[in-house]
C-alpha cells in the first residue's frame, strides 16, 4: 500500500507501523495516556491495539485531510472483514499521539 499521500511525518511512522503490525514502532509513537474512541466511543489504546497490531490494515489510503492529521481510506480486518474507514490523529507539543479517532466512515 502506498503512503506517499501521508504528508504528517508521526502520522506516516503510525500508518507504516500499523501496516506491519509492529507494537514496537507503534507504541512508542503515543503517550502513555493515548485516548482512544471507536466510533465515538472511549475504548482502552494499549488493549485494543495489542489485538489489532497484525490483524488490521489500510489497504489504500484515500484521503489526507487536516494537515496530514486525518486518514480516510479502504480498511481490512481479520475480525470485522473490509470497510472505508478514519483514522482522526491528534499529537502534542513533544510530538507525540495523545488521541485517536477511528471509526466507519461513508464517502
Amino acid at each position: 500500500m502506498n503512503t506517499d499521500k501521508l504528508t504528517n511525518t508521526i502520522v506516516r511512522k503510525a500508518i507504516e507501523a500499523l501496516q506491519a503490525g509492529d507494537k514496537m514502532a507503534w507504541f512508542p509513537l503515543f503517550t502513555e495516556q493515548a485516548e482512544l474512541f471507536d466510533d465515538g466511543h472511549s475504548m482502552n489504546f494499549k488493549n485494543f491495539f495489542e489485538q489489532a497490531l497484525g490483524h488490521e490494515r489500510f489497504t489504500s489510503i484515500d484521503k489526507v485531510e487536516n494537515n496530514g492529521l486525518d486518514i480516510y481510506g479502504k480498511f481490512h480486518s481479520d475480525q470485522w472483514g473490509d470497510f472505508k474507514t478514519y483514522f482522526k490523529f491528534r499529537i502534542n507539543a513533544d510530538g507525540k499521539i495523545n488521541r485517536l479517532d477511528i471509526g466507519q466512515v461513508q464517502y
